[in-house]
């Protein structure tokens, strides 16, 4: 999946941050980004296209957190 500006768009496992917190891509329906983070339901992402992906899940399952 890529953004409009050419970025690219998290995938499902991914780690990623809003700027404000970290959350889990648990799920995309429809082109909506699903997140989940530790004692929250799953909820849209706002604005997907400006979600960093701070560790992909290759990277999670390497480091043995997924």
């Amino acid at each position: 999946m890529t953004a409009t500006g050419g970025a690219q768009l998290p995938e499902v496992g991914d780690e990623v941050s809003d700027g404000r917190a970290l959350a889990i891509v648990t799920d995309i329906r429809e082109g909506v980004v699903w997140l989940r983070a530790d004692g929250r339901e799953a909820w849209p992402a706002d604005r997907p296209d400006e979600l960093t992906v701070t560790r992909t899940r290759a990277q999670r399952i390497a480091a043995d957190t997924l």
